[in-house]
């Protein structure tokens, strides 16, 4: 019995130490990078052109319940708008 409860004692330290570690690596992990492309977050929607030349590109914006239109983006991040309202966005093969 005395063997039992040092033997369940002993599991429980061990597994109470895992959880600390499991909390500190999830804590110290980076936050990703924007992803390339199209991409939304629970509100907003973006198009990310990654590039090194600095060029501009046409993307086509495609939207919910209005007329797609298409949009000249410069490197980086751009601000499509709310989540609900834009479907998508894609790389039309030609820079503005």
């Amino acid at each position: 019995m005395r063997v039992s409860r040092l033997l369940t004692g002993a599991l429980g330290s061990v597994a109470l130490a895992l959880s600390f570690v499991g909390a500190a690596t999830v804590t110290a992990v980076p936050a990703a990078a924007d992803p390339c492309g199209f991409y939304e977050t629970s509100a907003d929607a973006y198009y990310n052109h990654c590039t090194s030349d600095g060029s501009r590109v046409v993307v086509k914006v495609e939207v919910a319940l209005a007329r797609d239109y298409e949009r000249c983006v410069a490197p980086g991040r751009t601000w499509l708008g709310s989540a609900g309202d834009i479907q998508g966005a894609y790389y039309v093969g030609r820079t503005c």
